[in-house]
């Protein structure tokens, strides 16, 4: 069993100095939060003025949380819905044209359950090109979403799945091919 009293986060995991981060939580909380749905340069703004590299053509919905945006890559035209989650202990990467709907939760943190102290982890996540992540899909640490694939509504994705399939459920499995239509 842990014993929380020796948690501690390892120095420099959080790939920040903690003035930056405490800066980035007040402006994605303020800034970021209340600016009107269409400001989604503003948005693109924001986040690369902290170290994101994002795409042309993005659309982040003001209600995305992102824990630390100078760990994540969002590629050209992609989108991320309302209220998704973007918990970037680690690297997340979302590829362009992919959609990250709304609800979404993209995990890549967690702890070593057999640590006495409950080591913290991270490893990172990757949504490919053209995937799309429907409704409330959770998305664990250490996974890759093929380009192209779909994940269907509030699935959870513990394991990485090959591109141009369509799956769902919980764990997801592969229903079928995704065939590219003109």
């Amino acid at each position: 069993m842990q014993d929380l009293s020796g948690f501690s986060v390892p120095k420099g995991f959080r790939g920040g100095h903690p003035i930056k981060v405490q800066l980035w939580w007040a402006v994605q909380a303020t800034l970021f939060a209340w600016s009107p749905q269409i400001l989604y340069r503003w948005r693109a703004f924001l986040l690369r003025l902290f170290g994101a590299r994002i795409g042309k053509g993005v659309v982040i919905r003001p209600s995305v949380q992102i824990t630390y945006p100078w760990k994540l890559t969002i590629g050209d035209y992609a989108w991320v819905g309302d209220d998704a989650v973007l918990y970037t202990l680690g690297d997340i990467t979302i590829g362009a044209n992919a959609v990250v709907s709304q609800k979404c939760y993209l995990c890549t943190g967690s702890h070593d359950y057999m640590s006495p102290h409950f080591d913290i982890t991270a490893e990172p996540i990757v949504i490919g090109e053209k995937a799309w992540l429907a409704t409330d899909v959770f998305v664990a640490p250490g996974v890759t979403v093929g380009a192209g694939t779909v994940v269907g509504a509030r699935s959870s994705v513990f394991k990485t799945l090959p591109a141009n399939k369509i799956c769902r459920g919980n764990p997801a499995q592969i229903v079928r091919d995704r065939v590219e239509t003109q």
